[in-house]
């Protein structure tokens, strides 16, 4: 009977035992687990604030100048068919603050132009001349997507073109083979900047751009000029630099 009680107490024991042991265990395993949050609520916290000191620093520039090239599709004439021109761009923005700048913008395209095709003496003497067109704009631009990688911003230009389109017309005029006449014009653009950030300082850009140009044909007939619209769809690439510190 005594074996019997000393039986039962051991048990009893290695019960009690066994389940402060296991509530211990508990405890300190809800003990870790918290700590693992916590340090990664931290974690976390530490990766988004560093995340905002990289984009307040990349934004914080007071300058940013643009170099690259391009693609511009382009109306040469009032009868022609469109040609396709390389390009050149380079541009600095000034920020007034991270999300507003004022533009400077210069460019430059090279095509050869499509004469007219029922004029064979002139087509034969110049089948395909060469024509260049120079942009000097001014504008502002707005930065309305600021990430850490990537920042989108639309601009708006206006200026003065200047065209060259007798240059290659091998002793013609553009007015005679049905190129524009040769001068300065009003000239306009709109533009979508897609940046991708390389380092805060150093940015690849991507624009797909509307150029607007009004350049005029001549009639050698009356010798008077018409100025139309000519709507040209195009696209620049290239780095950007940014300096200045706010």
């Amino acid at each position: 009977m005594c074996d019997v009680r000393k039986s039962v107490v051991r048990l009893v024991v290695m019960g009690l035992a066994a389940g402060v042991f296991s509530g211990a265990l508990a405890t300190a395993n809800a003990q870790k687990n918290k700590k693992q949050q916590h340090a990664r609520r931290e974690t976390n916290a530490s990766r988004e604030a560093r995340i905002q000191r990289t984009i307040n620093y990349t934004y914080s520039h007071r300058w940013e100048v643009f170099g690259g090239g391009g693609y511009l599709r382009f109306r040469s004439g009032d009868y022609l068919k469109k040609n396709n021109e390389v390009t050149w761009a380079t541009a600095a923005n000034y920020y007034l603050n991270p999300k507003f700048a004022i533009v400077g913008d210069v460019r430059g395209s090279f095509g050869n132009a499509h004469p007219l095709l029922n004029n064979d003496n002139f087509q034969s003497q110049a089948p395909n001349p060469q024509i260049n067109e120079y942009t000097f704009m001014g504008g502002a631009n707005y930065r309305f997507y600021a990430k850490e990688k990537v920042a989108l911003s639309l601009e708006g230009l206006g200026g003065v073109g200047w065209g060259i389109f007798s240059g290659g017309a091998k002793g013609l005029t553009g007015p005679q083979i049905g190129i524009w006449q040769d001068g300065f014009k009003p000239a306009f653009s709109v533009g979508l900047n897609v940046d991708y950030n390389v380092y805060p300082n150093i940015a690849v850009r991507f624009t797909p751009t509307y150029v607007a140009t009004t350049f005029s044909s001549l009639n050698v007939t009356t010798n008077k000029s018409t100025g139309v619209i000519q709507n040209n769809l195009g696209f620049n690439a290239g780095i950007v630099y940014r300096f200045g510190h706010k």
